[in-house]
């Protein structure tokens, strides 16, 4: 199986700063992309995902 790359640009907030994100990730569809981004910032981060907030989700251009 194949995944595609995606590019997922967002904000999270710590403590009382909002922190832009942009990550290229191999998923095989944006539903992945979005759980995977979700899962990696939470880890880095310690943060719940009410606290991530995805703006876009974009299939990288080969």
């Amino acid at each position: 199986m194949t995944g595609k790359i995606f590019v997922v640009n967002g904000i999270f907030k710590e403590k009382q700063e909002e922190k832009k994100f942009s990550k290229e990730i191999t998923a095989i569809n944006e539903s992945f992309a979005k759980e995977k981004a979700f899962s990696m910032i939470g880890s880095k981060h310690k943060l719940n995902r009410h606290r991530i907030t995805i703006n876009e989700i974009s299939e990288k251009k080969k």
